[in-house]
């Protein structure tokens, strides 16, 4: 087993050249068609190359309206062949952590309440992020920077990967992935792309088809998570392109579409960066994560975790943070008061990213409902944080508490890993993408 390179979170100096950098980055290469195989590395191969985390926060709240807004500068095309307040203290975990499969990762660093395991359940995932697994088991995996997308197969379903497949690269950030009807849709910065027939074609991708290509090409903000509602049609947010602005109506939402890109309309605003959304098993609600803005200190404003039981709610960016936090540039211009609040109030600079009901079976009933959240960490605070899968206990429509659930990414200063998404398996196990150590981690509880 070798150690992996630990990388110290950069001060803001860097943070903010890295964002420079992000907005004026090259266009991405053409889209080949070939798929490459890789066999998974076992527990005793070297670690993964990691992949460069490139963070950037995000956030928002407003009021309700009873219909979706139309978006009338984004009217999408038909489908054509593609070209080539503060947050709640955090209570300590439990140290009780089973390891397993490791891949060279040091995961005896990872803590987890009693009775649960870590393992590594699929490695040379290089710069893993959004995650969606299809009926048949295959779990499609995008990524931001290196621009590749993933299928990742348990032939044998023993719960460990046998084989991660290389279904494109060149895409431009493809983060966001969904699975529907045997096709497999991919969202890049400003446009949805369709794999029909995936499955049968892993190694020999079909050429995707334009869902909709409509949607700004800003680059900050710009990479999605997508997933279909109880509803049938596609949600896509759009971040905000900038720290703090006033934006277009093109921007800082929330959208849904059809199936084939049409009917695109504005579901919610005021959010400044969504990348992680799920609705509640029962109730069919929409809640997602918020990424707060920057340059107000190391402890404001929180991240978000929020709740949109109907169409045409604002959050309140850019006027309003974490419910109460008025802007010091905006908020003259609106009060808090007349916005959506957040259910909780998430770490600051965390990056909370993605997030999923716990729906399985296998965890233990005080699990069961709850909402995990994976946060990515801070990019820009003088002390690090994030870098954990967090928990938050719901009762009823509100939070009940807000607590870690997995931490030890980090250690001091320096990170080794990253959480980004989580997804509940089949058999109730929680899996955790992580983008800077190229992995996908299986969580289980006996």
């Amino acid at each position: 087993m070798r150690s992996i390179c630990r990388m110290r979170p950069a001060g803001w100096q860097a943070g903010l050249l890295a964002l420079l950098m992000l907005a004026g980055c090259a266009a991405p290469t053409a889209l080949p068609t070939t798929a490459v195989a890789t066999a998974v590395p076992s527990a005793t191969q070297p670690a993964a190359t990691t992949a460069a985390p490139t963070v950037a926060p995000t956030q928002a709240p407003a009021t309700a309206a009873a219909t979706a807004t139309p978006v009338p500068t984004m009217t999408p095309p038909a489908a054509t062949a593609a070209p080539a307040p503060t947050a709640t203290p955090m209570p300590a975990v439990p140290t009780a952590t089973r390891v397993r499969e490791t891949a060279g990762l040091p995961l005896q660093t990872i803590k987890l309440p009693a009775g649960f395991a870590i393992e590594v359940y699929a490695a040379g995932v290089q710069g893993a992020r959004s995650m969606t697994l299809s009926p048949s088991g295959v779990l499609f995996v995008g990524t931001r920077d290196v621009g590749k997308l993933y299928a990742i197969l348990d032939r044998n379903q023993d719960q460990h990967a046998d084989e991660v497949i290389t279904i494109a690269q060149g895409l431009d950030s493809p983060n966001g992935v969904a699975f529907r009807d045997g096709a497999l849709y991919v969202a890049e910065i400003n446009r949805v792309l369709r794999y029909d027939g995936i499955e049968a074609r892993l190694n020999n991708p079909p050429a995707p088809v334009v869902v909709n290509d409509s949607f700004p090409s800003d680059a900050l903000h710009g990479w999605k998570f997508i997933r279909f509602g109880p509803d049938g049609k596609m949600y896509v947010p759009v971040g905000a392109p900038c720290n703090i602005c006033i934006p277009d109506a093109r921007h800082a939402s929330i959208f849904r579409m059809n199936p084939d890109g049409s009917g695109l309309e504005v579901f919610a605003s005021g959010i400044r960066n969504t990348v992680g959304f799920d609705w509640h098993p029962a109730t069919q609600e929409l809640w997602f994560t918020d990424n707060g803005r920057d340059l107000l200190g190391d402890d404001l404003p929180p991240d978000e975790l929020n709740r949109a039981p109907a169409a045409g709610m604002n959050f309140g960016y850019p006027y309003c943070h974490g419910g109460t936090i008025a802007d010091p540039t905006y908020g003259t211009q609106h009060k808090c008061s007349e916005f959506t609040p957040p259910v909780q109030a998430l770490g600051p600079h965390v990056a909370s990213l993605g997030m999923r009901f716990y729906t399985g079976k296998m965890f233990a009933a005080q699990y069961q409902g709850q909402i995990f959240i994976a946060e990515h960490g801070s990019w820009n605070r003088s002390v690090p944080i994030g870098y954990r899968v967090t928990l938050v206990r719901l009762d009823g429509n509100k939070s009940a508490g807000y607590e870690v659930f997995a931490e030890g990414w980090l250690q001091g200063s320096s990170a080794w890993g990253r959480p980004v998404d989580v997804q509940v398996m089949p058999d109730g196990a929680l899996l955790v993408s992580d983008d800077m150590a190229g992995v996908v981690y299986r969580i289980s509880y006996r």
